[in-house]
């Protein structure tokens, strides 16, 4: 049973950039020294106007924006802890250059990367970089595939619609072999039975989906797995927010208005960003914003976190653990950016010391 630390290094409203650096490290030395498994680094580009207008210093400090950076720092001020990327966007990224940086990692973490990979749901960072959101899929498929050749041969060619290359040789290689643990993230109906069909461990989250819509997901990605002849039965692990507290009513009001501030900001996204891709895609993710929109803490509670006691958090994770066939969890430790940094730290402490023992 994995359990990770997700870092987003973390979306402070109120702090500044070496603030919410060091935060990241004292997360990160919580995790190494309590016994977690793994911190993982997301990718984010671009503020939002609604971030920086709600920031009372008039910017958001955040990391996010160079995660394989930040992975090398962390990989070097710990010694056990597995740092992961969850997830490089590959489509904004040059696969040469990806592969190239991702195998020096592999080599200064000793061994200690895993590398989770997606296309984001979202256009903002898309257009900031000049690329069309309707070529990520293409430009994803041609970045696995030329990452995949970069690791494992001497030296290759290669040609496709976006990138094309002849008789390359990417130094160094990854020291895992043949290149580290690879996990895509899945959160739109076609994506879990295309990447259960190429047999790859996947990501999910409780962010557009419940638990129900997640279930469903998964049962198509586990068919398509099947159906492809892979062993076993598919490996998901699950994003999931989580704030444990000594009584049930800190975990309730503590982490509150963090909470619904970053849902109701995540359900303009989807709205936004309704028409970014294709009508089917658009409806999902209208729906999702509108969902999202009219969702009560409560029912926040009840489908998509994990927030209790020590006790409570325990059931309600082996349960999902259950449930969803579930191989871990990546745990979000400050939902919105704007829970105080000291109880960040209590919730992540008695996860790891209270928590964690009853998962394994």
């Amino acid at each position: 049973m994995h359990l990770g630390l997700m870092l987003e290094c973390e979306y402070r409203t109120a702090a500044t950039q070496q603030e919410a650096l060091q935060e990241t490290y004292a997360l990160t030395d919580a995790a190494e020294t309590r016994g977690l498994d793994a911190v993982w680094l997301a990718e984010r580009h671009f503020a939002s106007p609604e971030r920086i207008a709600a920031s009372p210093s008039g910017g958001v400090a955040s990391f996010a924006s160079a995660p394989i950076v930040l992975a090398s720092a962390l990989a070097a001020r710990t010694r056990r802890l597995r740092v992961g990327i969850a997830v490089s966007v590959l489509p904004l990224a040059h696969p040469i250059r990806l592969a190239e940086e991702i195998a020096t990692l592999d080599q200064i973490s000793d061994g200690r990367l895993d590398f989770g990979v997606g296309r984001s749901g979202f256009a903002t960072a898309y257009t900031g970089y000049g690329i069309p959101y309707a070529e990520s899929r293409e430009r994803f498929d041609e970045c696995m595939d030329i990452l995949r050749l970069a690791w494992t041969r001497d030296s290759f060619s290669y040609s496709g619609k976006h990138y094309s290359f002849n008789d390359v040789c990417v130094f160094p290689k990854p020291l895992q072999s043949p290149y580290p643990p690879i996990r895509v993230a899945a959160t739109t109906q076609d994506t879990f039975p295309q990447v259960g069909g190429l047999g790859y461990p996947i990501f999910v989250g409780l962010r557009g989906t419940d638990v129900a819509q997640t279930a469903a997901h998964l049962q198509t990605y586990r068919d398509a797995w099947r159906a492809a002849g892979h062993p076993v039965s598919g490996d998901a692990i699950l994003r999931i927010p989580v704030y444990v507290a000594e009584t049930a009513g800190q975990a309730y009001e503590e982490p509150r208005q963090s909470t619904l501030i970053s849902y109701r900001r995540l359900a303009v996204s989807y709205s936004r960003s309704a028409g970014e891709a294709g009508a089917t895609a658009s409806e999902e993710r209208a729906r999702r914003g509108d969902t999202l929109a009219n969702a009560s803490y409560d029912e926040l509670l009840q489908n998509r976190l994990a927030y209790g006691t020590p006790a409570a958090v325990a059931g309600r994770l082996a349960g999902l653990r259950d449930e969803l066939q579930l191989s871990g969890f990546i745990v979000e430790p400050n939902v919105g950016g704007s829970i105080p940094r000291e109880l960040v730290q209590r919730s992540v402490r008695l996860f790891a010391e209270q928590v964690a023992p009853q998962l394994r």
